[in-house]
């Protein structure tokens, strides 16, 4: 027994060595397996491209985006109103209306900011948490969870929300191109994963920029879409090169409609200049009696104009979501699909395109397209409320529904691998 026991302790040191070598190759591999485990969880990468409708991917030029949403879930996107761009894009990342996130125009006035006007391209106003801090973006909610983000260029990702930024953000700088942007996106994939941002953003200008002047039919919008589609196929093809899975979620703040001179309705010409601000103007129009002028102002708009309609904040229609919250003007009109009204003389000739139209007009409709492994495939979506985007975030980030929130989960649910 002695000896079959001595023989066993002989075989057992003559195993120890080999055990030590292959802990030594253990503790070697194990860090460089986690890395990988780490690298393959995906990152969630919201795209937005301004003023992008769902049926510009009918037009033979989108091959990128047209594969991606080929491969995942895809179809129109209702806007909020008013169908302008900073709204929506702070409704798509909050899941809050316009009226419940605070961000109720691209130009706006808070009472309790006398004599103050918020305006989209006023880079101060940017980074002041007065104008955004009434609803959280999904950001920030990530950013409290431990979920490391970087934002570039998306409206409202500048400013400190409850003293809080994403991890990596940039200020919007039309002069950064479409391939600038990329790249920056790319090279922070490129970080190692204790750094790598978990969710990002990154938005595109060129589509509306272009919509704008030449009108969405035109050969210049059609240019700018393949050179986005491109762009994006860049952003694509250099993260499978890196090795790093990605839910893409691409959308559209709005879409664009034709506009010209012949159909323009002149607030002048119903009521004085002196007697009223004109908050925002154009498809829709936010007017501000000045003080005293009120019963005017309201005798001049509130009764039935051709080509428009015009009513106080409280009877907005009730389908819109709009019209409670305090920078809400008092008088909201809204032009009829394809007419303009102006206050005076305009700053661009009215031709081109617009948007900011009620969201019931189907040329108001947003692009969406959501691909990767947290997508279902091959799947397309009825028409839903940008809002629900919010909710298919932080669905995919591991986030709990924000039960305030307008858009639900259940309206997008449809867009989830089973």
């Amino acid at each position: 027994m002695m000896a079959a026991v001595s023989q066993v302790s002989r075989g057992m040191a003559k195993l120890r060595p080999m055990r030590t070598i292959l802990l030594f190759i253990a503790l070697i591999v194990m860090p460089a397996g986690l890395a990988a485990q780490e690298t393959a969880r995906p990152v969630t990468i919201l795209v937005g491209i301004d003023g992008f409708r769902p049926d510009y991917l009918e037009r033979g030029i989108t091959p990128r985006l047209s594969a991606l949403a080929q491969s995942g879930a895809s179809g129109p996107m209702r806007p909020s109103f008013p169908t302008k761009t900073f709204p929506n894009h702070y409704a798509i990342v909050t899941g809050k209306v316009p009226d419940h996130n605070g961000i109720v125009g691209n130009s706006m006035i808070d009472p309790r900011r006398p004599g103050e006007m918020f305006s989209m391209g006023n880079a101060r106003q940017a980074l002041d948490p007065f104008w955004w801090s009434e609803a959280e973006p999904v950001w920030i909610t990530a950013e409290r969870a431990g979920i490391r983000t970087a934002t570039m260029f998306w409206p409202g990702s500048e400013v400190a929300i409850g003293g809080l930024r994403p991890s990596d953000w940039l200020r919007f700088d039309q002069n950064v191109s479409n391939v600038q942007r990329v790249n920056t996106l790319v090279d922070w994939l490129r970080r190692p994963a204790a750094i790598r941002p978990a969710f990002a953003t990154i938005y595109f200008d060129t589509v509306d920029t272009q919509g704008h002047r030449f009108g969405p039919d035109s050969a210049e919008v059609n240019a700018a879409i393949a050179e986005v589609d491109a762009r994006i196929g860049d952003l694509v093809d250099a993260a499978a090169m890196l090795g790093v899975p990605v839910n893409w979620v691409i959308v559209a703040d709005h879409g664009m409609r034709q506009v010209d001179a012949t159909r323009v309705i002149q607030l002048d010409s119903l009521i004085d200049r002196a007697s009223y601000i004109a908050v925002e103007a154009g498809p829709y129009a936010a007017i501000e009696p000045v003080t005293g002028t009120d019963d005017r102002v309201a005798a001049a708009l509130l009764v039935p104009h051709e080509h428009m309609t015009c009513t106080r904040k409280a009877d907005v229609p009730a389908r819109l979501r709009y019209g409670t919250n305090p920078r809400v003007a008092a008088i909201i009109c809204i032009a009829e699909n394809g007419w303009t009204i102006l206050s005076g003389t305009p700053n661009y000739p009215v031709s081109g395109g617009a948007h900011g139209y009620d969201n019931a007009d189907p040329e108001m409709l947003a692009l969406f397209i959501a691909s990767g492994p947290a997508f279902a495939q091959g799947q397309q979506m009825a028409v839903f409320d940008n809002v629900a985007v919010a909710a298919l975030l932080r669905t995919v980030l591991g986030l709990p529904e924000d039960a305030e929130a307008d858009g639900k989960l259940a309206d997008v649910r449809a867009a989830l691998r089973r």
